[in-house]
């Protein structure tokens, strides 16, 4: 009997709570740091290499996406990539020596790497894929602010190996889902239609191939080095760098804005960052099918809310309190919301079908060296011109978003 009794649900439900443990994944990784320092008696800098080693799996996990697929098919990959993040995990619950716990982290950024690169992968070639991927990505928004609170709850009468068994735990069940309700092969606009749809067979566990047009000579000579040379692909990829970055940025650095050139209390700005990413995963949640009703493009879509973006920065550079503070923040993360997943939902307009799944893979990574640099980058202006600076740089980067967003849509063709 399939998963969950509908074998076109099955598949989405997974996605979602994949990205709910993604999301998990990702937030409790800031309670965990003090404990992390205290018990291996590190100082900041050298725990922050942990980072580094988990950026570079995740990274590796992007450009391998492509081909795992053609060689294991969508089944086993989410699988492999689901299993080893189960092993990681229960490895870290071990409190393994420093250097392992380090070395470790390149296989929990593998493994989460794939899961997300298959699956966006996989929505991606639905009918529907802007609207499902918008959800999948909010759901890793619920988990990224259920995180810290399960984490913080935990470390009160647990030790912080605890938190990763359970995530081991938790991710059990997601691998067993992967074997039961996924296709072998993902049937392009079919397997990832929306649930609320009602569509007829071929089933998601049906060991249906792909119809893909025949590979290009570029194709032939490896996917990887195919997606290199798609001029819009390697912008898409540019733009999702500069999206992240933006995105951590705020994120990182929104808390110590407040509290320097606002003048609010730790309390006050810890609320209005949360309402940040409250923001963000609401976005997510509304903005697609309200777009939809209205009639709107993934490309106009995304237009409409980098200017959001832009005005919203704007509005929280220029707030007098912390009312106003309160809606720019949100405003921010509600209007950037929708931009990663619906730059994903595009992808096959930009490139052929049996390269989708490695250019989504590649724009995943690449959009990991945003997240590092330009948060860094942020700070070290911050250091020494003041963190006022927080609120222009993201204004200029929402406008070089926009500049990169205009020459991808440009460069797209309806698949």
């Amino acid at each position: 009997m399939p998963v969950l009794g509908n074998p076109r649900r099955a598949p989405i439900v997974l996605a979602y709570a994949t990205f709910v443990l993604a999301g998990l994944n990702a937030g409790v990784g800031g309670v965990l740091l003090p404990a992390l320092i205290g018990d291996y008696g590190v100082d900041m800098t050298t725990i922050g290499i942990t980072f580094f080693a988990s950026s570079a799996g995740f990274m590796l996990a992007g450009s391998a996406t492509g081909p795992l697929l053609e060689r294991l098919g969508t089944r086993l990959a989410l699988a492999v990539g689901g299993g080893l993040y189960v092993m990681a995990t229960l490895y870290m619950a071990a409190r393994p020596p420093f250097v392992a716990f380090v070395a470790v982290q390149l296989v929990v950024g593998y493994g989460t790497g794939v899961l997300e690169s298959v699956l966006n992968a996989y929505l991606a070639e639905s009918p529907s894929a802007t609207t499902l991927l918008n959800r999948l990505h909010a759901f890793f928004g619920v988990g990224a602010l259920l995180g810290p609170l399960t984490a913080a709850w935990m470390l009160t009468f647990l030790p912080w190996t605890a938190v990763w068994l359970v995530l081991a735990v938790a991710c059990l069940p997601l691998v067993a889902g992967f074997l039961t309700a996924y296709p072998r092969r993902a049937p392009a606009g079919d397997g990832a239609a929306d649930p609320l749809v009602k569509a007829g067979p071929p089933y998601p566990d049906a060991p249906v191939l792909p119809t893909v047009p025949e590979a290009s000579g570029s194709e032939r000579g490896g996917l990887l080095t195919a997606v290199m040379r798609s001029p819009a692909v390697v912008l898409a990829s540019v733009f999702l760098a500069v999206y992240v970055g933006l995105e951590i940025s705020v994120g990182n650095w929104g808390f110590t804005f407040l509290v320097e050139e606002h003048a609010q209390t730790g309390l006050t700005a810890g609320y209005i960052s949360s309402g940040y990413w409250l923001g963000l995963t609401l976005g997510r949640f509304l903005i697609s099918p309200l777009a939809t009703r209205m009639g709107l493009t993934a490309a106009g879509m995304t237009y409409a809310c980098l200017a959001g973006v832009t005005a919203s920065a704007v509005l929280t550079w220029a707030a007098p309190g912390a009312v106003v503070a309160t809606a720019g923040f949100f405003l921010l993360g509600f209007f950037l919301g929708p931009i990663f997943p619906t730059a994903m939902a595009v992808v096959p307009d930009l490139t052929t079908t049996r390269l989708v799944p490695t250019a989504i893979g590649v724009m995943n990574g690449v959009s990991v060296i945003g997240g590092a640099a330009l948060p860094w980058l942020t700070g070290a202006i911050g250091q020494s011109a003041g963190i006022w600076t927080l609120m222009p740089s993201a204004v200029l980067l929402a406008l070089l978003q926009l500049a990169l967003w205009r020459m991808i849509v440009a460069r797209m063709t309806p698949a």
